[in-house]
């Protein structure tokens, strides 16, 4: 159940490894139609990756890697008959794709990601967007162009707020989000918009509750990234938590109010809402599935749970594996070994993580973070041009793990040669 970077890279190494030698029928269940890489969701905000030429469509994956692709959303399980329930799909017009269907199952694995964590704060659904689909990124991306066009023909000046982006939730995603914009926002203006001053008009805010951006990674990459940003002229404030967003603005809870029309929520993430009850399975306080050391759930050894959707805590460790796509990965390689041992009827295994560091790129300007493992296991600090390399080393590794070396590669060299032809952001 579901197609992220867990649950699609195991579907396909499954299908090429079982399904091809019909030792197992596969099937991959997902509510979209097509995969992009979560971590590249920013990039697609800020409108300097064009989700079309990296977005992966399943019926072709499940076609050429030899397992079965159901489009649905799950919304109820029955352990007992051993059966995935899944809702009706509709099309834009409202009109019916598929009925409401159950999926049996030997073997259930939950890989169906998390959601964006409101904490209840007023005003966040209704003008804020959450970057969690490939759709929601491009829909910001539009609002985003539409603002700096109306801006550009209306006969007044621009107001206060028209073209201030607010960014709640100092994450990776959100640091990254606001260097990228830094730099495609201004890319939108060079093309004509000569109405816009965009070191006056255009501004760009972070808001993080944490005492620092970047909490959960070192203090190291959290002040260099400040650094960078600030000195791009990106405001970060840290330390307060937002109390309401509206169609004007963000208020703070030290009584402040930033005035913006484009706000993006990116603050915590929590399990979805249909595994709050879920067949009696456990849940943790951020509504995931606990999961043993083996990935199996706590009260059902047929059900597994990998990636965000997991509740993984390591023997010795206090803190659950971190919801990163290097842990979906590696969980992704697990549990293609534990399968393989439940059909040949031997015992599982328990899952190790391996922290391998933290890379966070600010777009055009600089990539930091560190690598674990080096100098006799200590981290090692990286930045610059190297940092970048390693950064993208990651998706390459994604990419290659869904199709091969030579198509990797083939693909890569695609985009490069178009990209030279197109424009540097995307303008529609």
């Amino acid at each position: 159940m579901g197609g992220g970077a867990a649950g699609l890279e195991l579907a396909t190494r499954l299908g090429d490894r079982f399904g091809k030698r019909g030792e197992a029928s596969v099937t991959l269940v997902d509510r979209s139609r097509g995969h992009l890489w979560k971590p590249l969701l920013h990039e697609v905000a800020a409108g300097s990756m064009d989700v079309d030429e990296h977005e992966l469509d399943y019926l072709a994956q499940a076609h050429w890697h030899n397992f079965r692709y159901r489009y649905g959303e799950m919304v109820g399980l029955d352990r007992a008959a051993k059966t995935v329930m899944l809702g009706p799909t509709q099309d834009d017009e409202g009109r019916a794709i598929t009925q409401g269907s159950a999926v049996p199952y030997d073997t259930l694995v939950v890989a169906i990601g998390s959601t964006t964590n409101d904490f209840g704060t007023p005003g966040v659904r209704e003008h804020a967007i959450a970057l969690e689909t490939p759709q929601q990124a491009v829909r910001f991306n539009r609002r985003l162009v539409n603002a700096c066009i109306r801006a550009h023909a209306q006969e007044e000046p621009v107001q206060p707020g028209q073209l201030h982006v607010v960014i709640i939730g100092a994450g990776a995603t959100g640091t990254e989000l606001a260097a990228e914009l830094h730099h495609s926002a201004r890319a939108v203006v060079a093309y004509g918009l000569d109405r816009i001053d965009a070191e006056k008009d255009i501004r760009i805010t972070l808001v993080e509750a944490a005492p620092r951006i970047l909490p959960g990674l070192p203090e190291r990459i959290s002040e260099a990234a400040k650094g960078l940003l600030e000195g791009l002229g990106v405001a970060v404030s840290t330390g307060v938590a937002v109390t309401r967003v509206t169609a004007d603005g963000v208020e703070l809870k030290d009584g402040r109010v930033i005035e913006s029309q484009l706000v993006v929520w990116a603050a915590g993430v929590k399990g979805p809402e249909v595994l709050r009850d879920l067949a009696g399975l456990e849940t943790s306080r951020s509504n995931q599935l606990v999961v043993l050391p083996t990935l199996q759930t706590t009260r059902d050894p047929d059900v597994f749970a990998i990636g965000d959707c997991a509740w993984c805590v390591m023997p010795g460790q206090e803190r659950p594996v971190p919801p990163r796509a290097q842990a979906a990965h590696q969980q992704a390689s697990h549990m293609l070994a534990q399968i393989r041992r439940r059909l040949a009827g031997e015992p599982l295994k328990p899952f190790v993580y391996r922290d391998f560091g933290s890379l966070v790129s600010l777009g055009e300007y600089s990539t930091v973070g560190s690598l674990m493992g080096f100098l006799a296991g200590k981290s090692m600090w990286v930045e610059g041009l190297f940092a970048r390399l390693m950064y993208r080393s990651l998706y390459k590794m994604h990419e290659r793990a869904l199709h091969g070396t030579v198509k990797t590669a083939l693909s890569s060299l695609a985009r490069s040669l178009t990209r030279r032809t197109e424009p540097r952001v995307k303008l529609h």
